[in-house]
């Protein structure tokens, strides 16, 4: 174990710095893991935003190009998820979404996939949180069912205000749900508190409330992002500093987190190099 700034226990590993989705040009996953793993990188999260679908044979090979290359694989699960949706088949249809990624992640031997799990939808965050716990004990179960449960369900933080998604909530769930992990998104971190990443000591801050409940491998996204007084609005070009990530980076560099950063802003050369370049500097 190593302390960050003599405050944060964290455990000792790596960083690993990749882009969400593939770099632009490739032919399918097989050829995405081999332009990521010549541009530097050594992760990337696949993007099922959209629709769950990728050949197996294809995200078997995927997978095993990856191990050989080192890159380490998540998956983002689909933006329509709202286990809290009063519409009942989207509820549904929200707990197979978790179930049919999962099941791919399963194959390319991702680790992780990440879902933003609602918007509180008129329910109150407390009625929001139980109503999450007890979907993401369907999925849970069913992936114990199907031995697919070494993949971990990654709760992510969230930008606006109207969703299910801050470190507490996702706290009070994973007390109650076990395979499920934290996912900290920065640049939601910092819309939906209204610009609160400023300093070192302001992602010191996030990390030191992460460990007095979480101290695994841990996952997370950063961007820029602009924002109004509802949060997130849209992502921005990593040169905003909205948040600025070298706070974050000289962070990282004398704390050795054991982490996954997974950058969101395109193209791969801009944003996730830029993430590996500042990791990378002396200042």
């Amino acid at each position: 174990m190593l302390r960050i700034n003599s405050s944060v226990i964290v455990p000792r590993g790596m960083i690993r710095v990749g882009p969400a989705g593939y770099p632009p040009g490739s032919k399918g996953p097989v050829d995405a893991v081999e332009r990521v793993a010549a541009m530097g990188f050594s992760a990337m999260e696949v993007q099922f935003v959209r629709q769950v679908r990728m050949d197996e044979a294809k995200a078997a090979e995927a997978g095993r190009r990856a191990r050989r290359l080192g890159v380490t694989l998540s998956a983002h699960a689909p933006y329509y998820i709202n286990f809290c949706s009063p519409n009942q088949a989207t509820r549904e249809k929200s707990v197979d979404w978790v179930l049919s990624s999962a099941r791919l992640c399963h194959i390319l031997g991702a680790w992780l996939v990440v879902v933003h799990a609602a918007s509180y939808s008129g329910t109150t965050p407390d009625e929001c949180s139980s109503t999450v716990a007890a979907a993401l004990r369907r999925c849970r179960r069913q992936m114990v069912e199907e031995g697919i449960d070494s993949v971990k369900i990654g709760l992510e933080t969230m930008g606006k205000r109207g969703s299910w998604g801050t470190l507490q909530e996702i706290r009070g769930v994973m007390g109650v749900v076990q395979g499920v992990v934290p996912v900290l998104d920065f640049a939601h971190i910092h819309a939906r508190n209204g610009g609160s990443l400023r300093t070192g000591k302001d992602f010191e801050k996030v990390l030191k409330e992460l460990s007095s409940f979480y101290d695994g491998r841990l996952h997370c996204h950063f961007s820029c992002i602009e924002y109004t007084e509802k949060g997130e609005k849209r992502h921005l070009p990593l040169q905003a500093k909205e948040p600025d990530f070298r706070p974050l980076a000289m962070l990282l560099r004398e704390g050795e987190l054991d982490a996954t950063l997974i950058s969101e802003t395109p193209p791969p050369e801009d944003g996730a190099g830029g993430m590996l370049r500042m990791l990378r500097s002396k200042r």
